[in-house]
């Protein structure tokens, strides 16, 4: 119910900005507080703490995110294309906020064990995303038979996530959505049968 309120998704947005500005552990409730334009004590009102901030940012922009991508794939039939889908609004959606690509790629890994573990539940979607989309590829004869789904899901996203954060390391030097073609066919070619 609380997030169907605006000051919520100001606070979320406040707290990507200041996580990616100052860094997870100089990120205080008075500074997320400050930038959302809200009372320090407001942020109490919606989150426990600052690391349920943090959950709580990560769910809602990784719920939107995979909620997008799956709203793309209706209609496509490739396992091919839904990959190529994946890539690009991956690319594209992380490319177009980077602060919110600085929270995601860098500051959640920098998190303690408890936290990543929180996160992690949040990227089971994600995950399972991947999964449907080989079980498509081995379905229609486009990705091998053989191929190991825990295995190939932990090379796509492996590494999609660490061309973004090479992106995000280097500061945004060069375009990531021209990335997409190359990765696209360099996991396609991994996964395919020939």
């Amino acid at each position: 119910m609380r997030r169907n309120k605006p000051k919520y998704k100001q606070i979320i947005d406040a707290a990507v900005v200041v996580i990616a500005e100052n860094g997870y552990h100089n990120a205080q409730v008075s500074k997320i507080a400050k930038q959302a334009g809200v009372a320090d004590g407001t942020i109490y009102l919606y989150f426990k703490n600052k690391e349920d901030v943090l959950i709580s940012l990560f769910q809602e922009k990784m719920g939107q995110f995979v909620e997008k991508i799956y709203e793309e794939l209706a209609g496509i039939e490739t396992a091919a294309e839904k990959l190529h889908v994946l890539i690009d609004k991956h690319f594209s959606f992380l490319a177009e906020d980077h602060h919110l690509a600085t929270v995601t790629q860098l500051e959640l890994r920098q998190s303690n064990k408890d936290l990543r573990l929180k996160i992690n539940d949040v990227l089971k979607d994600y995950l399972t995303l991947i999964d449907s989309i080989l079980q498509t590829g081995i379905e229609t004869g486009e990705f091998s038979e053989n191929i190991d789904i825990r295995l190939a899901r932990q090379m796509i996203f492996g590494t999609i996530d660490e061309t973004v954060t090479t992106w995000v390391m280097n500061d945004h030097r060069y375009g990531l959505i021209e990335s997409v073609d190359k990765v696209h066919s360099l996991l396609l070619n991994g996964c395919s049968g020939s």
